[in-house]
């Protein structure tokens, strides 16, 4: 009793004409009633007689009249016989009037659950069991495709090398003495000079592809050493170097030019340039664990692999390794722990070796001399350019994505479908039921979205007012204006109440 008529605060002046509960003001963000007149959705009040009622102050509580059914309708489904439901737009517009807010950003993430067909749907149409195939086959292909990716990237990460073969030609030419100036390249024509080249390619290299980069011959190598007969060419003279630096512009070959008419014995050094960088094992550390040039991290693997093999590990102490003879002499002490194992190594590990080939340059040869050497070399896998274009590449995704929306968008509208479909149905087993139903149900959202207390559907009927509780409920009303007048007449008069 005291909740419906409170004993405190400021009430309305009483009149016949005057409604108790006001249409609440239709703010930007808000979506309006689907009849207009601030009545619930779909829900048309009939026309009273001689009244004029202007807009936005319209009664709330008329009889019931025939509804306006309309195409529109949104969560009223009433065939399970509870009443209507407020859909989730009307309510996040009822939570956040100014903007769209937290209804745009769930809109805008689509879920797998989002294309999934209502049950009654696939029982209504039978048919629509094959889309369903095609959404579990379709989750098992992007988990795949998912999987796939992962191994990419992972494998990406890692060195990818295959062996190549390099084929070296090393050729000389010698150019005899001449009294003029005649001899072509030769700048003193007077003396005999022969010409050292060292030119490569890779074998087997795909000549079908006309944008295929070829790599330089000098990309292969980090430094190339000719080592010329000291004897003859002087301890200041006997050395041509090139070694690799940032500024190093790459090239095909390399030339050595020298005068000479006598036999000469030249040596090439060649030293790859391993990416990533490789190293070369003491003897004896390369002995014990069969690896003799490799990378840091396969060296560090294959010393591992040999003390789980031989269980070195310390049973107890599970961080420290205790050295049988072999590794006790190589490393020099009886235990160590793991994280020493890369600076124990430091002092093991060396340059790798460099290619040693012999050559030797005939002199009064007449023709052009050349020899062949094939060494094996690595380089970057093919399938790692095929790899990260399949990761970079964004067109499928972006026609995926188009593909998924629409997919979205249609069973939205099956949805929609749905729920008008049920409206109708309830409507025509049993018109009577549904509209009281429906009545209740819009009532109860109208209550929610105007913050009314109390029951508007009991409040409009007579009988209402007979119960035994109107007349004390008539006194407190006339007892609290009385108190609001004499209160606005002493402030207005000046009198402060004691």
């Amino acid at each position: 009793m005291s909740q419906r008529f409170p004993t405190t605060g400021p009430a309305a002046s009483p009149g016949p004409a005057q409604p108790r509960y006001q249409a609440p003001p239709t703010t930007p963000g808000m979506r309006p009633y689907a009849s207009g007149g601030g009545f619930a959705r779909g829900f048309t009040p009939p026309q009273q007689v001689g009244s004029n009622p202007s807009p936005g102050s319209a009664n709330l509580h008329p009889r019931a009249g025939q509804p306006g059914f309309q195409s529109g309708l949104r969560g009223s489904s009433l065939s399970s016989g509870g009443g209507g439901k407020r859909s989730a737009e009307s309510r996040n517009s009822l939570n956040n009037p100014h903007g769209k807010g937290e209804y745009t950003s769930s809109k805008k993430k689509k879920k797998l659950a989002d294309k999934i067909l209502p049950q009654k749907v696939r029982d209504l149409v039978p048919e629509s069991q094959a889309y369903m195939d095609l959404l579990a086959f379709e989750r098992k292909l992007d988990a795949t495709i998912m999987r796939k990716r992962l191994d990419i990237q992972e494998a990406l990460k890692r060195p990818m090398k295959q062996k190549r073969k390099l084929r070296i030609f090393i050729s000389n030419t010698f150019y005899p003495s001449k009294e003029t100036a005649d001899g072509g390249d030769n700048t003193d024509g007077a003396v005999a000079s022969w010409e050292l080249r060292v030119e490569g390619r890779l074998l087997e290299d795909n000549k079908n592809d006309p944008n295929k980069i070829k790599r330089k011959f000098s990309s292969f190598f980090k430094s190339l050493v000719i080592e010329l007969d000291k004897e003859l060419y002087g301890p200041d003279n006997h050395l041509v170097e090139w070694h690799r630096t940032h500024t190093t512009q790459e090239t095909d070959g390399f030339q050595v030019k020298r005068p000479g008419d006598r036999n000469v014995r030249c040596t090439i050094l060649l030293l790859l340039d391993y990416q990533p960088l490789q190293f070369k094992l003491d003897p004896r550390l390369a002995r014990l664990l069969g690896v003799h040039t490799q990378t840091r991290p396969v060296i560090i693997s294959a010393l591992w692999q040999y003390i789980k093999t031989h269980k070195l590990q310390d049973a107890h102490e599970r961080e420290f390794i205790n050295c049988d003879k072999y590794l006790e002499q190589i490393f020099g002490c009886p235990r160590m722990k793991f994280a020493e194992i890369p600076q124990r190594l430091n002092p093991l590990l060396h340059p790798p070796d460099p290619i040693v080939i012999n050559h030797f340059i005939e002199s009064g040869a007449e023709n052009k001399q050349t020899a062949c050497y094939d060494i094996d070399v690595e380089v970057d896998d093919t399938l790692k350019n095929q790899m990260n274009n399949f990761l970079n590449s964004t067109a499928s995704q972006q026609e995926i994505q188009g593909l998924d929306s629409k997919i979205h968008e249609t069973v939205e509208t099956i949805n929609q479908l749905k729920t008008n479909r049920e409206f109708f149905l309830s409507f025509a087993k049993d018109p009577q039921t549904f509209i009281h139903r429906w009545t209740v149900s819009q009532t109860r959202d109208l209550k929610t979205m105007t913050d009314v207390v109390g029951n508007p559907e009991e409040e409009r009927r007579a009988e209402f007012y007979y119960q035994p509780w109107t007349q004390e409920a008539v006194s407190r009303y006339f007892f609290t204006k009385v108190n609001q007048k004499r209160a606005e007449l002493e402030q207005a008069l000046g009198i402060r109440n004691s």
